[in-house]
């Protein structure tokens, strides 16, 4: 397992070899670390004033792997635990080396030549033999977008024999200029990605490892789902947890002031609108599905006559975030007993959240990936089946009134879409017939008279329990 990483340092007033101080790996001296199932090694073919190339060799022993408790083969294929292509392919095996052997220059520290780790430089990566579950066009749409010029040319199975084709292989060279810690970052994830497979357990600490690595460039990537969804072994609930911190790291939320001097802002309007309607509905068990930070449950808090009040959110770091935010250890016993956090996504039906007198999605829809909507009407309007339900979403039309937010662009780095008042009576309604509910348009915050609303409300009310 092979990977090269070099750059002549064009532009730059330094010696190509300076390149072992960003590296943090002296050019003269061959390193070596013990990895799971083998060693990896680090040396420079070439270290002179005008070009420099880190290599790194990763050798892995298949009994050593297998002994590790990390080969395990698929069933029916015993033989598949020490016959395969780990010791040859690049993999998650090559990523953990990259990260044990780079990891202060991945962080982006370089004591010696700090200006030099803090700008792009020229750098060209080759991967001569890279598993890409996909094919070479994926290895495209992964890497291009944050500044690498692709050249993934397919592997054939066998050179002689041109008639069996390509195998699932490229070798991959990328070229760019870029910093060095945004490279080494980018082979991290990318590694098993494109592999599609990791050599160990994943679980939710694989959520913190992928927002430090990704922070700064995921969350804007086109193909970020899919990163998220592969590097997680397509566990939704992990991915779910990641694309939504990478927002909150990455994209700032507008910043909803309301157009007119000395208005409330629309965050603010908007809770009270939610909460008025609530008390309107006389609704006394209520669930906040999709809290967040808990700004919606801390209002409604602030009303006796609710006797029940659930949070839920599909991130565990959002709750603990909205318990903060409330002071939850520090309320009275009253208070705490009529509150309940609750980790749950809005897309899977939650037997805990069935039969309250109100449910509410404010500024939830627009997170959810289009296809998955038939999952969330399923999960509230079907399983949990409330007397009444309040969601709103951001009036798509009202965006041209928000002066900083720039054309085609949505309010949120983590909007999957955003829907015009047209768009949103239709799928209202729609829902609305199907689980045999009732539904009106309300808006939120001051309506413009050619846009509409910033915020339009839809409140759904069961047909029996009217």
């Amino acid at each position: 397992m092979f990977l090269t990483i070099g750059t002549d340092l064009a532009g730059v007033d330094a010696p190509a070899s300076d390149f072992g101080f960003l590296l943090h790996k002296n050019p003269a001296r061959p390193q070596a670390i013990d990895v799971t199932g083998g060693s990896a090694h680090v040396f420079y073919p070439e270290a002179t004033g005008e070009r420099c190339t880190a290599a790194v060799l990763l050798e892995i022993d298949p009994i050593g792997l297998v002994k590790a408790g990390r080969g395990t083969a698929a069933e029916g294929f015993t033989l598949g635990q020490y016959v395969n292509d780990r010791p040859y392919a690049a993999s998650s095996l090559l990523a953990v080396a990259l990260g044990k052997l780079f990891r202060t220059a991945m962080n982006g520290r370089c004591d010696a030549r700090p200006d030099l780790a803090a700008r792009p430089i020229p750098l060209e990566v080759h991967v001569p033999a890279l598993p890409c579950n996909g094919g070479a066009d994926l290895a495209e749409r992964f890497f291009a977008p944050l500044g690498w010029t692709v050249d993934a040319r397919p592997v054939p199975l066998d050179p002689e024999i041109p008639a069996w084709g390509d195998s699932r292989y490229v070798d991959l060279r990328l070229t760019g200029v870029l910093r060095l810690a945004d490279a080494l970052k980018h082979l991290y994830v990318m590694l098993p990605v494109l592999d599609d497979a990791k050599h160990y357990w994943v679980g939710s600490d694989e959520v913190d490892k992928l927002v430090r690595a990704g922070e700064g460039w995921l969350g804007a990537h086109p193909e970020k789902d899919l990163i998220s969804h592969r590097y997680l072994a397509h566990r939704r609930y992990l991915a779910d947890a990641v694309l939504e911190r990478l927002a909150e790291v990455d994209g700032v939320e507008l910043t909803e002031e309301s157009p007119d001097e000395g208005s409330v802002s629309l965050a603010v309007e908007r809770r009270t609108t939610v909460a008025g309607v609530l008390r309107e509905l006389g609704a006394r068990r209520i669930a906040d599905i999709g809290c967040g930070e808990g700004a919606l449950v801390g209002e409604l808090l602030k009303d006796p006559m609710i006797g029940e009040l659930i949070a839920t959110d599909v991130s565990a770091r959002a709750l603990i975030r909205a318990k903060r935010r409330l002071h939850y250890d520090d309320l009275p016993d009253r208070q705490r007993d009529r509150l309940k956090f609750l980790q749950s996504s809005v897309t899977y039906a939650d037997e805990r959240l069935a039969g309250l007198d109100a449910v509410v999605l404010m500024e939830v829809v627009e997170h959810v990936d289009p296809p998955r909507l038939p999952a969330l009407a399923d999960s509230v309007f079907r399983a949990a089946r409330p007397a009444a339900a309040v969601v709103t979403t951001p009036n798509s039309e009202y965006n041209v009134r928000f002066p900083s937010l720039p054309a085609g662009k949505f309010r949120h780095p983590d909007h999957r879409f955003e829907w015009t008042r047209a768009e949103f009576r239709t799928w209202s309604q729609q829902v609305a017939d199907r689980f045999g509910y009732t539904v009106q348009f309300r808006p939120v915050g001051a309506e413009d008279p050619e846009v509409g609303p910033p915020t339009q409300l839809a409140l759904f009310r069961r047909e029996e329990a009217r």
